[in-house]
């Protein structure tokens, strides 16, 4: 009885850990939505799909794309890959839609 309880504590031990990670990982990428949102003018769903889109493109986890956004609203300096890939899924979203001809 007394394994039984000490596996159940491990387990939800662990549970634990993991929601806690996960809550900070919720407020990296929510911070770095609130980044793209500021220079873009955009949607927090149009927010969400330029960091999911630039995580993809480039092949780097979505909580350290966010972290890299983060980082280069508070400095300035931002990777190569990320602020093409960053300015690339801006321009989707500023530029004014084509007239048909």
């Amino acid at each position: 009885m007394e394994e039984r309880v000490e596996g159940l504590v491990e387990e939800l031990q662990g549970e634990n850990a993991q929601l806690h990670e996960a809550m900070r990982s919720h407020a990296v990428v929510d911070q770095a939505i609130g980044v793209v949102l500021a220079i873009g003018h955009l949607t927090p769903e149009q927010g969400w799909d330029v960091l999911r889109e630039i995580s993809q493109r480039t092949n780097i986890k979505l909580r350290h794309v966010s972290e890299l956004i983060i980082d280069w609203a508070r400095t300035g300096k931002l990777c190569t890959d990320v602020r093409t890939e960053l300015e690339r899924q801006l321009a989707q979203y500023t530029q004014p839609p084509q007239s048909e001809a």
